[in-house]
């Protein structure tokens, strides 16, 4: 009733981008999620997308 969300799910744009709320903060573009990567071994996928600073 006072206007406030009770969950905000981001799975898929949180695995694409360790720094999401600084993205959506200062309205700089989200890495693309790379859904074949999804389930699959190792990092590829998971931990090797740039950082803001990075991209």
């Amino acid at each position: 009733e006072a206007g406030h969300a009770d969950a905000v799910v981001v799975g898929r744009a949180l695995i694409a981008n360790p720094d999401l709320v600084e993205r959506w903060q200062g309205g700089h573009p989200e890495n693309e999620p790379r859904p074949e990567l999804f389930y699959g071994p190792g990092a590829e996928g998971y931990t090797d997308y740039p950082f803001l600073e990075a991209a």
